[in-house]
């Protein structure tokens, strides 16, 4: 079980994640300010007994504690903001099974830097956490869920059209399908059957030719995925084509603009957009700001100028109209009311969009902090100078697995496999 630093502390970012690491980390949050903490986690093997680490370690530095079992993280997220204390997530998210890791919130926003270097010295020199002389306590956050729920009220709406759902088996699919059939009768779901060894496992955002066959196979409307802790959704067209998160922002960016509803008339996205979708976007007299890859870069950003809609290609898309951090299935909810509200199919709202060609390779068992090095900086200015307004280059470090991404979009095909060789060849030459 690996743990992954860019959800929760970077210090521990190469560890692997043991239920006493759990436990030190639990311990650790008695750094912080708050004396409550809220526990969720998805359906992982795993999950369960690293909550309980989590859980034992924050009780015996007087933290009081409430585990609400299987939810999505942006649930846990709404409970750490509710009850204005910690949240802890045990989740990989969209990583196989075999993973694991723990995303920290505080007041419902993951952790500036000042609390996670406070945490990493938790981590990294346990002795220093002292047991209290009073242990905390196990406490009931009750109506958490039913506050969440009421969320949906004046977004969702009966309708007899058949929806497809993928819940990834994962933590949407407990809560996910009971929501959504009070409202879709005749919806189809698949990934709703978690054992903690399927998850993500060829099905949910990662996997969307399974949603999309559903979507083929029972003639539905549409095609919803999520991912496996609940923060993203990527949705598929009555042919079955991948809506990616570009798309969907794009869909709600020109929804709330039309209604003046969209904050100083600015998106947050980031680096790994495609350029057609910020054209498409100021087009509409909707400004774009790219930031690094990373929900919490796009989320630092929406704080510090007050923007209010932001996220992710990969389907993590912030609307705080609605909450104040990533949420797949109240994204998917507010969606349907857009395509309810405007008339239109969901392909029709987003064709505008003229993509440039654009390509994602990642280069497995290369040395990641090859990216800093001196030569990879200056190729990549160089590329970045060439394909000026025209395209873009990103060499990057994947937080999560041990790789380096390549991403190019260019006027051409020929162009993005071009510099993508270039830069492959080079980091292989310098390994």
């Amino acid at each position: 079980m690996k743990y992954f630093g860019t959800d929760g502390i970077r210090g521990v970012a190469d560890e692997f994640l043991t239920v006493e690491l759990a436990t030190r980390l639990g311990r650790s949050l008695s750094l912080l300010s708050s004396k409550k903490l809220i526990i969720g986690m998805d359906t992982r093997d795993s999950s369960k007994r690293l909550a309980e680490g989590v859980l034992q370690g924050a009780l015996e530095v007087g933290i009081d504690v409430a585990l609400l079992g299987v939810v999505p993280t942006p649930l846990l997220a709404f409970a750490s903001m509710q009850y204005q204390c910690l949240g802890v997530m045990i989740t990989a998210s969209h990583n196989p099974y075999q993973d694991n890791g723990l995303k920290v919130f505080q007041n419902g926003k993951k952790l500036f830097l000042d609390d996670e270097e406070a945490l990493e010295k938790g981590l990294n020199n346990p002795k220093i956490l002292v047991p209290a002389s009073e242990k905390g306590q196990i406490f009931q956050a009750n109506n958490v869920i039913n506050d969440y729920l009421s969320l949906y009220q004046n977004l969702l709406a009966l309708t007899q059209e058949p929806i497809a759902f993928d819940f990834a088996n994962g933590a949407t699919s407990l809560l996910g399908p009971t929501l959504f059939a009070k409202y879709f009768p005749n919806m189809v779901t698949i990934g709703t059957t978690p054992d903690g060894f399927n998850i993500n496992r060829g099905v949910g955002s990662t996997h969307l030719e399974a949603v999309s066959e559903v979507v083929k196979t029972h003639h539905c409307r549409y095609g919803l995925a999520f991912d496996g802790d609940g923060d993203r959704v990527l949705m598929v067209d009555e042919q079955g084509h991948e809506i990616n998160g570009d798309q969907l922002i794009y869909v709600i960016a020109k929804y709330l603009k039309s209604t003046n509803q969209l904050n100083h008339d600015t998106v947050v996205l980031t680096k790994m957009s495609n350029l057609g979708v910020i054209q498409a976007l100021e087009s509409h007299g909707i400004h774009v700001i790219q930031t690094d890859v990373g929900d919490k870069y796009v989320i630092d950003t929406m704080d510090q100028f007050d923007f209010q809609l932001g996220g992710e290609n990969s389907g993590h898309i912030i609307n705080r109209l609605l909450i104040n951090t990533g949420d797949g299935m109240l994204n998917a909810a507010y969606l349907f009311m857009i395509l309810r509200k405007t008339g239109e199919s969901l392909s029709s709202l987003s064709q505008e969009i003229e993509w440039y060609p654009d390509r994602l390779v990642n280069l497995k068992g290369m040395n990641r902090d090859l990216v800093k090095h001196p030569e990879i900086r200056a190729l990549v200015t160089s590329i970045e100078q060439e394909l000026g307004k025209y395209g873009k280059i990103l060499v990057r470090a994947s937080g999560t697995e041990p790789l380096i991404r390549i991403s190019c979009s260019a006027k051409t095909e020929e162009l993005v496999n071009h510099y993508i060789d270039v830069i492959k060849q080079k980091l292989i030459s310098l390994e």
